[in-house]
């Protein structure tokens, strides 16, 4: 089996290669990394082989079984299809084909079924959106959830390296040749993420709308975000509130979630356990926590949900995605 990685030494892209040298689908598999122009000849370490950085062109030439693609929009947009008729399932992280009708959007604990042999395009959902969904896919099928209100505090590793450069830069004192950001992001926050819509929302914010409601089949659900950059880089972390359509009860919501596969509950409040995103990174688990009624609604319910960005948000994810087209014996 062929396996490839596209956007190899990026922030995502790195990890993904990591989380394919942990996975059993890289054992017997031949790798292979594709980066821009200024990363060839990079050289990486994956089950005591060495792998050297090269152009797409020359991965596509290899017909990889599988693609992982994190290397952008554009990118996703030029090649992704180039793999699909070289015969590869590719898993796009990017988002550009999130919202296409005949693309797949998956989180594979939640509906991995949607993935057949003749799924040959599958996006990796946004990576507050991941979390978020896992957290409340069992609540929604428990209750019907009618309406999500979420606000994000992001990390800057979601931005990229020019961002995560950035921070360290101003934490450090040095000066910020390439900022990414318009403001100062140490010791700041801001709620800024993506591009401003004409509606007064961000392309972050509505990636939470309309994502949401595609992953959980059901377009009415009602959801609104808000997106806030803060200075951390261990992951991302949501304060939501979920309203039901019938009565719920407190205990039996705890249980469906401890029992959530990949939802770790993290609720000790008198012995200041709660998520976090310090203890959250490097870990592929979504943890939630702060779990309790909202006194000012029946049938709400609010949360606090913490993961790694970089991990489940992204390449844990992707790598999970893959695991299962392998599991199900469509690459012959």
């Amino acid at each position: 089996m062929k396996i490839a990685i596209i956007g190899a030494t990026g922030l995502v892209g790195r990890k993904m290669v990591e989380k394919l040298g942990s996975s059993f689908i890289s054992r017997d598999a031949e790798v292979f990394l594709a980066a821009s122009e200024k990363s060839y000849g990079k050289e990486f370490f994956l089950q005591g082989k060495t792998l050297k950085v090269s152009s797409i062109e020359n991965v596509l030439e290899q017909k990889p079984h599988i693609a992982l693609f994190s290397a952008g929009n554009w990118v996703s947009e030029k090649y992704a299809r180039e793999f699909v008729r070289q015969g590869a399932f590719v898993i796009d992280n990017s988002s550009y084909w999130r919202m296409h009708d005949d693309v797949p959007l998956v989180v594979p604990e939640i509906n991995s079924e949607n993935i057949t042999s003749k799924t040959r395009l599958i996006a990796n959902p946004n990576c507050s959106t991941i979390q978020m969904v896992l957290v409340l896919s069992g609540l929604h099928k428990a209750w019907c959830i009618r309406r999500i209100v979420v606000a994000t505090y992001q990390s800057v590793t979601g931005t990229g390296v020019r961002a995560l450069n950035q921070l360290m830069n101003e934490r450090t004192g040095m000066i910020v040749s390439e900022p990414a950001y318009p403001h100062t992001i140490d010791l700041n926050l801001f709620p800024h993420g993506g591009n401003f819509l004409p509606n007064g929302y961000t392309t972050e914010e509505m990636k939470l709308v309309n994502e949401t409601r595609k992953i959980l089949h059901d377009n009415q659900l009602q959801v609104t975000a808000t997106v806030v950059r803060v200075p951390v880089k261990g992951g991302h972390s949501e304060a939501v509130n979920v309203e039901f359509v019938e009565d719920y009860d407190i205990d039996d919501a705890l249980e469906i979630l401890r029992n959530t596969p990949g939802v770790v509950v993290q609720d000790s409040p008198s012995e200041d356990i709660y998520p976090m995103p310090l203890t959250a990174e490097g870990k592929d688990e979504v943890f939630v926590g702060r779990i309790r009624h909202d006194e000012s609604c029946r049938k709400a319910l609010n949360l606090w949900i913490v993961a790694d960005n970089l991990l489940k948000g992204a390449a844990t994810n992707a790598v999970q995605i893959a695991e299962y087209i392998v599991n199900r014996k469509y690459i012959q």
